[in-house]
């Protein structure tokens, strides 16, 4: 083919003759049938138009493999959050328009707040404890299994609901927690659950589960049933002098405005995590917050999508990273993340006797912002030398 010759516009033009019923005669007649199938085996893959190949994308169950390390201890079972006032920098979030992105989290139910309000195109749930995992993945099943908040919740806490339960959409979250407090837990409706949520973890989401993983997913369920709303965060070794919220108070709790935004609050928030859930984009995964790989390949797996992280809830990790002597490790790690000057911390602060400006009276945990360019600013410049420095030294005013 003479050089610089379009092949789609000669592939066109032999076509056309090609088409001519005497155009092949001819051909066939003088015995050049051969030569012609030489002539076509040159020219076609020139003409054929190139395919890119793109990188095979991992399946949901592929993708944990892929982040995750070798899980940890914590000295205490997280079952549910224990930051009363989690909800108290919601508004802020509104007022600085955090929409989108990647979050990042830790810990349990709380996220799907977080999430809700942010709207994000994928969610990060790590967590040194792989018992996070698993019941990161019984809630995603239950998300999946449940048509609407109601259900959600019946499966949750073992409470089956003796009534059409469509009418429930539209209830508020207390008239939700009323419900749950006035229906009694069914233990054969456990069991049937649990059956569904193994089934769905292994066969939909492909994820394998041990008998280790299924008992330790029972035991979750059976907490949920036995305590129902009056379950607690507790710790391993000591009952502390603090009364930590029960779940009640936490489905109730509000904004600064005095709304209640927990994820359950309406049925358009279940709704997008929902959805979110049943598209694979809420992704629970095991490692150390400074590991070497979870935190860093997470965020190179971010950076794949062509997205930026806009919230990373970090809880109170730091406090226990600088008890540990590995801060310096978790601040490298989030120098990695893919970020812009509007991607922000959300950190729960325990004061241990130092008292914080935004502090609330009544909540013994004060929930944060900061913007993260700024932590690795003053990470750089030497200036964390304390948990206090952490909490102290920047953040946003909420209120």
């Amino acid at each position: 083919m003479p050089k610089g010759q379009n092949p789609a516009k000669v592939l066109g033009v032999m076509r056309r003759a090609m088409s001519s019923s005497s155009f092949i005669r001819q051909l066939l007649q003088g015995g050049r049938a051969h030569g012609v199938l030489l002539l076509l085996l040159a020219i076609l893959p020139a003409c054929t138009p190139r395919v890119a190949i793109r990188p095979r994308v991992p399946t949901f169950a592929q993708l944990i493999a892929q982040l995750s390390e070798e899980g940890g201890y914590f000295p205490s079972d997280n079952l549910i959050s224990n930051e009363l006032g989690y909800q108290k920098v919601l508004q802020k979030l509104d007022e600085l328009n955090v929409r989108g992105g990647v979050y990042i989290g830790v810990g349990p139910e709380q996220n799907f707040t977080y999430i809700a309000a942010v709207r994000p195109a994928y969610a990060f749930i790590l967590d040194i404890r792989r018992e996070n995992r698993l019941q990161h993945l019984f809630y995603k099943a239950l998300f999946v299994l449940a048509r609407h908040r109601a259900e959600y919740l019946a499966m949750w806490l073992g409470r089956p609901l003796r009534e059409p339960s469509d009418r429930w959409t539209r209830a508020s979250v207390a008239d939700l927690v009323q419900l749950m407090e006035t229906t009694p837990p069914d233990s054969d409706y456990v069991r049937m659950t649990l059956e569904r949520v193994y089934a769905t973890i292994e066969r939909r989401f492909g994820v394998p589960l041990t008998p280790e993983d299924r008992r330790s997913i029972a035991d979750i369920a059976r907490r949920f049933f036995e305590d129902g709303l009056d379950i607690r965060y507790e710790s391993h070794f000591r009952r502390s002098w603090r009364q930590f919220p029960t779940l009640r108070q936490l489905l109730l709790e509000t904004d600064l405005m005095g709304r209640p935004r927990n994820f359950l609050a309406t049925e358009e928030s279940f709704q997008f995590l929902k959805q979110l859930q049943e598209q694979d984009r809420i992704i629970p995964v095991t490692g150390d917050f400074a590991g070497p790989k979870a935190l860093r390949a997470i965020g190179d797996y971010i950076r794949s999508l062509g997205e930026t992280v806009s919230v990373f809830y970090v809880s109170n990790v730091e406090y226990y990273l600088l008890q540990n002597d590995t801060f310096a490790a978790f601040a490298e790690n989030v120098k990695t993340l893919p970020r812009t000057e509007r991607s922000l911390i959300i950190r729960s602060y325990v004061g241990y006797g130092v008292s914080h400006p935004e502090a609330l009276p009544g909540y013994f945990i004060t929930t944060l912002l900061q913007r993260m360019n700024e932590f690795v600013r003053l990470y750089e410049a030497g200036e964390y030398r304390t948990y206090w420095d952490v909490g102290l030294l920047d953040y946003i005013p909420v209120r």
